[in-house]
């Protein structure tokens, strides 16, 4: 019994020992503790977090807000950022920590600081946004980008502040006429925030962009909102804008009129001006001479009671605009007089004029109006006071337009009176105007291609700060998810899987857009190229054609002059019927050309006969060509083949059906050939190129490229003597 109460008394003593060399043990062994560190109010993951073990070393917490660190059993950790207060943790045992950490008053400070800074950072950048819009489009877009830059993902009126910079940099395309760029940007900023009178601004944008179905749709669907009565103008006139570029003049007429109801109810006199105006304009393309009239009248005497000039003069010259086709040139006269008075008062005080300002009000516009009235009334001297007050004008404001119209009408009047050294002198003033004028259209081609470019590059960037940011809000999405799901390392592996899919996609998507944007790009060029050389042919057919009038002039042949001009006026007119468009139907290029070639033989009867001869297997109404295509060709058979040759000859033009989608012109002269026609070329000749030629080059060039190689052209001598020429032109039918 004694021996079993010792052994018990041993055990009690040697107890103590055995634990502490245990716990010594234990301690011996150091351990891999895991942890996080979060926000405890939000369960956010906080990067950077320094934690330390006394005496062992120290960690930061990665984009996760993970941490692993060597420790024992018993010891502190210390968990220190400048964002929360200082947090101790003794260690327990080897499972993994989550450590929770509060708000640092001081830092809650700093933060409301900075929401301020960037407060105030996002009101003065989109406050100059709005006061440079008139001024500079470029640097107005750099203060929207710049407003962006300081919208937070996390901010609770991110939206609403996307939505108003939207709004405000589609403002800026709208007013620089991009209409194509603001109608997009009026779209984010209604996916962002909607409002009723940037939706009205859309169906704006809309309608310049002469998209006419889609403002309809947009103005049809704000009546369904609750509006004010300004609102309500705004979209009657908008649904009547609409309906007249759609061609429902009834439904326009009946808008505009509901536009006008409410206008005059809430004295508008501005807008009762304008829908006065627009009701006139629909009602003459109606043929109701006599209702527009009257709607005519009325804006007038509105606007003529008010103090805006500028307003009266608009619409005096409106009405006088609708006098000249009615032939009222008495009534026209006395308002457009009127209107002078209006613009000469308006523009001492105006200073700079707005970029969507009326051409028409100017002094120089006016007078060569007032002057074609006195001289469709063959008020000859009247006219050609006027016309001299406009060329007079129109120099010292630079405004070549205006100035060569003057001075061609000038040439006109002279003509008709009879004085032919003065009409002489006029046309060669207008030849030296065409060519400063085409100097100055170059100029501003490019001038408009550089603008353009600056603003798509604009918008591209504001566009690739918006994908960051959905990128990085991206990320942090993965960031938070993969810290949720930090023990389910497939879950992640797959979210990673997911993400770069994800951002393969945004890059195709993305780089699919900047291609679609070049292709739109190179488009519009091209369609400014062609803008471009269409307005040289003309003033260069015009020109040689007017060389033979002034030959037969010169020779005293003036019956023979009337003739011509008859018929070239017939031709004129036909040829500024289709300069606006790529292409017209074949018919109608074979007409002109008969007339053309009419003209030519009409001069030089004595130096060739012509044929024109048109398979009757073609159907001319089913081939699309470009205008004043065939004429630069015979132009050169007649001018430089045919005229020179010393017997009379021949040119045969034939349009052949080849194929069921093809046929062949072809345009051959027995003339004189290209090469002796280059000998006999003066000095002075040589140095010129064939400005009809070459454009007409670079048409087919141009044309080619964009519908897919739908004219071949070749040109050949007709013998192997190198006499005659011999051009064959393949014309494709449309796909």
């Amino acid at each position: 019994m004694m021996k079993k109460i010792g052994l018990i008394l041993v055990f009690f003593w040697l107890l103590p020992m055995l634990v502490s060399g245990q716990e010594a043990s234990r301690r011996a062994a150091p351990m891999s503790i895991k942890g996080s560190v979060k926000e405890k109010s939000t369960r956010k993951p906080i990067k950077g977090v320094e934690v330390t073990v006394a005496g062992k070393g120290t960690v930061t917490t990665d984009v996760f807000g993970d941490f692993k660190i060597e420790a024992h059993v018993g010891d502190e950790l210390i968990i220190t950022d400048d964002s929360f207060t200082t947090v101790r943790y003794t260690i327990k045992d080897g499972q993994k920590i989550d450590v929770l950490v509060e708000d640092n008053p001081n830092e809650s400070r700093l933060s409301k600081a900075a929401e301020q800074k960037r407060e105030s950072r996002y009101d003065e950048n989109l406050k100059a946004a709005k006061n440079n819009l008139k001024k500079d489009a470029a640097t107005s877009i750099e203060y929207i980008t710049n407003a962006l830059e300081t919208v937070r993902d996390d901010d609770p009126s991110a939206n609403a502040k996307k939505g108003e910079l939207f709004e405000a940099l589609a403002d800026i395309y709208q007013y620089w006429k991009q209409p194509d760029l603001a109608e997009s940007n009026y779209l984010i900023s209604l996916t962002n925030k909607y409002s009723t009178d940037v939706k009205i601004k859309l169906g704006s944008s809309q309608l310049e962009n002469k998209n006419y179905q889609a403002a309809l749709n947009t103005f049809n669907q704000l009546q369904k909102s609750r509006l004010n009565a300004d609102q309500r103008i705004l979209i009657h006139e908008g649904l009547g804008d609409s309906y007249k570029g759609l061609q429902n003049y009834s439904s326009a007429v009946k808008n505009y009129n509901k536009a006008l109801s409410i206008s005059q109810r809430k004295g508008e006199d501005n807008m009762v001006i304008s829908l006065n105006s627009k009701l006139a304009e629909v009602l003459q393309q109606q043929g109701n001479d006599a209702g527009a009239e009257q709607y005519l009248d009325n804006s007038v005497q509105l606007a003529s009671r008010r103090k805006d000039k500028k307003t009266a003069a608009k619409q005096r010259s409106v009405a006088a605009d609708f006098y000249n086709k009615n032939s009222s040139y008495e009534k026209e006269i006395q308002l457009r007089k009127e209107a002078l008075e209006d613009i000469e008062e308006f523009e001492e005080t105006d200073d700079e004029a707005p970029l969507n300002e009326d051409k028409s009000l100017t002094p120089q516009v006016q007078n060569y109006k007032i002057a074609s009235a006195f001289a469709a009334q063959q008020e000859y001297d009247e006219a050609i006071t006027y016309l001299e007050e406009s060329k007079k004008e129109a120099k010292s404001k630079n405004d070549l337009i205006v100035q060569k119209d003057a001075a061609r009408k000038l040439g006109e009047v002279y003509r008709e009176k009879g004085e032919l050294k003065k009409a002489s002198e006029a046309f060669e003033e207008y030849e030296v105007i065409i060519d400063k004028l085409y100097i100055q259209k170059d100029q501003e081609i490019s001038q408009a291609a550089r603008f353009s470019r600056e603003l798509t590059q604009r918008a591209n960037r504001i566009t690739t700060l918006e994908k960051d940011r959905e990128l990085n809000e991206a990320r942090y999405e993965l960031a938070f998810a993969s810290q949720e799901l930090a023990n389910q390392q497939s879950i992640r592996q797959q979210i990673v899987i997911y993400f770069l899919v994800g951002l393969t996609i945004l890059l195709l998507l993305a780089a699919y857009l900047m291609f679609r944007n070049m292709k739109q790009q190179r488009y519009a060029n091209n369609l400014l190229a062609l803008k471009s050389l269409r307005s040289q042919m003309n003033p260069h057919f015009i020109f040689n054609a007017l060389n033979s009038v002034n030959t037969f002039i010169a020779t005293n042949d003036e019956r023979t002059a009337n003739r011509y001009l008859t018929d070239f006026s017939l031709l004129m007119r036909a040829v500024l019927e289709n300069s606006e468009q790529d292409f017209i139907p074949l018919e109608k290029e074979i007409e002109l050309l008969r007339l053309y070639v009419q003209l030519e033989h009409f001069r030089f009867q004595d130096k060739f006969d012509y044929t024109i001869d048109v398979d009757p297997e073609i159907d001319v109404n089913e081939y699309m060509i470009p205008p004043m295509l065939l004429q630069p060709y015979v132009e050169n058979a007649v001018w430089h083949g045919l005229r020179y040759k010393s017997e009379k000859g021949k040119l045969s033009i034939h349009f052949r059906n080849v194929t069921s989608d093809t046929i062949e012109i072809t345009i051959v002269d027995d003339g004189i050939g290209r090469k002796k026609s280059k000998e006999l070329k003066t000095q002075n000749q040589k140095l010129q190129k064939s400005k009809g030629m070459g454009n007409i080059k670079k048409r087919i060039a141009i044309l080619n490229k964009m519908y897919k190689d739908k004219v071949d052209v070749f040109i050949t001598d007709l013998e192997e003597s190198s006499e005659g020429t011999k051009v064959k032109l393949t014309l494709n039918k449309d796909a």
